[in-house]
């Protein structure tokens, strides 16, 4: 909304111009969510305290979890409300590739919402049942999918990349459709699987996207895709403005979900964000590196599905407790201590991740 308030007043004011610039909108996109994230968080604390919409513990997980009964959950609709504000006010609202993202991201995010509304205050512990859910995320999975695959306009749109190899892609065809949609579900549910620890996903998750608005702005930018021998995608440069009001919420966030937690984000905030990460990287054509950047996640499922499999073949457990966090908590590590490891081996991901551009 802003770019073309921006854009009218710049015929009177040539200081106005200057809002034409990405780079620009995707900071003021920062600073925006940031700020909202500020002003409401505080608000929204005591609002979930006094209606007692509080998380419930497992009494059979690690016993330093036992104090966290009763806080606050659900302040992952705080992310929804700053990712959205700030990018209606800072993105070009004629670019379908923002709004993908956006409705994919506050989809997922109503899913989340209904999930946690039904067991913390209709108090249902099973929640949504996962057969619902499943199919909830796979209808926006798919919707996304086949939007994306639909507006192609080049082979390079809808082509697999094999990061650090040069000019080496695999063409999908149809078949990027079901590539879009395993990326786009399997990122919700793995962050929201990761989702356990005070700060321990949102960190990442903010991390990762900074990493991938590089990706998108790169690609969006024809000199730019030139020189990095990337998909050149016409457009998709603006996602970077969403990229960036998620970092700014995420961030936000993490100051009132750092530990110890004032607040947790539940399945609203966790099944959006990673639902985000997915949806911005296969825009990108960058879902491999996606893999790598969010490694810590792609433990944390993968920690599950081990143990769940070898569970039912031998009837052991390779965990002490899945997902990983918990098996390090119950190996003795400080909450803490797992929180900032798993933020460090996420910076050196990333860190990989991006120099994919240059590695090739």
């Amino acid at each position: 909304m802003l770019l073309y308030l921006t854009a009218w007043l710049g015929q009177f004011e040539s200081a106005f111009s200057v809002f034409r610039y990405l780079t620009l909108r995707g900071i003021m996109a920062v600073l925006t969510a940031l700020i909202i994230s500020f002003l409401v968080g505080p608000a929204m604390i005591r609002r979930l305290t006094r209606y007692k919409i509080g998380q419930t513990v497992r009494d059979d997980g690690p016993q330093s979890h036992l104090s966290k009964a009763g806080t606050p959950t659900m302040g992952g609709a705080l992310i929804l409300v700053a990712v959205g504000i700030a990018t209606l006010l800072w993105a070009d609202l004629a670019n379908g590739y923002v709004w993908v993202v956006l409705l994919v991201t506050l989809a997922c995010g109503t899913i989340g919402l209904v999930d946690d509304y039904r067991k913390l205050v209709l108090k249902d512990s099973k929640g949504l049942a996962s057969r619902y859910k499943f199919l909830g995320q796979s209808l926006v999975g798919l919707a996304a999918a086949g939007y994306l695959y639909a507006v192609a306009t080049t082979p390079a749109e809808t082509a697999l990349l094999v990061p650090y190899l040069k000019e080496v892609s695999f063409q999908l065809g149809p078949w990027f459709i079901l590539l879009a949609y395993l990326v786009i579900v399997g990122s919700s549910n793995a962050v929201n699987l990761t989702d356990g620890l005070d700060g321990l996903a949102v960190l990442p998750a903010v991390l990762v996207c900074g990493a991938l608005a590089v990706f998108v702005y790169a690609s969006g930018h024809v000199d730019f895709a030139t020189y990095l021998k990337i998909p050149y995608v016409p457009g998709v440069g603006e996602v970077m403005v969403f990229c960036g009001a998620l970092v700014g919420a995420g961030l936000g966030f993490l100051w009132f979900n750092t530990y110890p937690a004032q607040v947790f984000m539940g399945d609203v905030g966790a099944l959006a964000l990673g639902a985000a990460l997915g949806t911005v990287a296969v825009i990108a054509r960058q879902e491999v590196v996606l893999l790598i950047m969010g490694g810590v996640f792609v433990m944390e499922t993968l920690s599950v599905m081990m143990q769940v499999v070898s569970f039912k073949l031998t009837g052991k457990r390779i965990f002490r407790m899945a997902p990983l966090h918990h098996h390090f908590e119950l190996k003795g590590w400080p909450e803490s201590r797992v929180i900032v490891r798993f933020w460090i081996l996420t910076v050196i991901l990333v860190l990989i991740g991006l120099a994919s551009l240059k590695i090739r």
